[in-house]
């Protein structure tokens, strides 16, 4: 059964449970699953480290994860319109899986939160598939056949899903966020299966 990473990075909860809706949405297209995997933080100690498992939400991520997945969804929060030090610092390690070619050909989607509505959400996003491109993945966007995407007053792109935390990170994902998340991770699922067959 091809299965789907949900790969994210998420300092205060939001882009966890957007990558639970988008996990939601893989698993409504019969015949995938999704693998949840979180990267750890990164600190400018040298003595800092995280521990080998997190206290809580899903495991770290293991190189073996990108080698097994059929497609990949990526999360990370804006941070001054670009993705969190922890993902770039993850991604930036991946030299070896490049040159094996390890995602050639595999569909990936990518989606991001931030504390404002113009706070680099479209450029976060954009920036989080440039090193996708290099590895030769296959982009997939959230199209505008969402009818969410044409009414949200909150997050939500064409370049993917996207939610508006507040300026207190106290904003819980709307309902159009919610759907259009679930929607990003149907689609890459039905494309990745479209892709193994």
């Amino acid at each position: 059964m091809p299965e789907i990473l949900v790969l994210y990075y998420s300092r205060t909860g939001s882009v966890r449970q957007m990558a639970q809706f988008v996990a939601r949405g893989v698993e409504m297209v019969p015949g995938t699953s999704a693998r949840l995997r979180t990267v750890p933080a990164v600190s400018a100690l040298t003595e800092a480290s995280e521990a080998d498992i997190p206290d809580d939400g899903a495991p770290y991520v293991e190189h073996k994860d990108l080698e097994e997945c059929a497609g990949l969804a990526l999360g990370s929060p804006t941070r001054f319109g670009n993705m969190a030090a922890p993902m770039k610092y993850f991604l930036d390690g991946l030299g070896a899986q490049w040159l094996r070619g390890t995602l050639v050909g595999k569909p990936a989607a990518v989606f991001t939160a931030s504390s404002s509505m113009h706070g680099g959400q479209e450029t976060t996003l954009l920036s989080m598939m440039l090193p996708l491109m290099h590895h030769g993945m296959t982009i997939v966007s959230l199209p505008y056949t969402e009818p969410e995407l044409l009414t949200t007053q909150t997050g939500g792109t064409p370049y993917g899903a996207s939610h508006v935390s507040g300026a207190n990170r106290d904003q819980p994902v709307s309902d159009d966020e919610r759907k259009l998340c679930i929607a990003h991770g149907r689609q890459l699922a039905e494309i990745a299966l479209k892709l193994a067959t």
